[in-house]
């Protein structure tokens, strides 16, 4: 067939971009909970980890850019969960700091990491490879 290669069956992005989709949409329920996307909960496990970032590393973390951040943050910001403030020693800089509300969030976070394994149907060993391997195309 002349199109062959335009078939979706034989495009990579195909299954990445669904396999993305699924596994957001089985996060959701465990995010309701706690009243969270997954683009919040992912921005939030950044700053339980750092506390304290810049928009820019923010970004670089999430792999998202400053337009699609702003929105997400003014909501986060609104739910008390964190503070965006311009930095002392350079005024371009917008430094977003985790609140205690957001901290206090983490706790009722712990599970979801493993209610989502178990919905997958991967053993660890395949998790692990897929794992490695979306990583290194994310290095391009």
């Amino acid at each position: 067939m002349k199109y062959e290669v335009l078939k979706l069956e034989n495009q990579l992005c195909f299954p990445l971009y669904a396999a993305s989709k699924e596994v957001v949409k089985r996060y959701r329920p465990y995010l309701d909970e706690i009243g969270l996307t997954y683009t919040q909960y992912i921005t939030m496990m950044v700053l339980w980890e750092h506390k304290t970032v810049n928009v820019k590393t923010l970004g670089s973390f999430l792999h998202l850019d400053s337009g699609t951040l702003t929105p997400l943050l003014k909501k986060l910001e609104a739910k008390g969960y964190l503070t965006r403030k311009r930095s002392d020693t350079d005024e371009r800089k917008l430094e977003i700091r985790i609140t205690e509300g957001g901290e206090a969030l983490n706790e009722r976070a712990q599970t979801i990491p493993t209610q989502l394994a178990s919905c997958l149907n991967l053993s660890s060993e395949e998790v692990a490879t897929l794992y490695g391997l979306l990583y290194k195309m994310l290095e391009g």
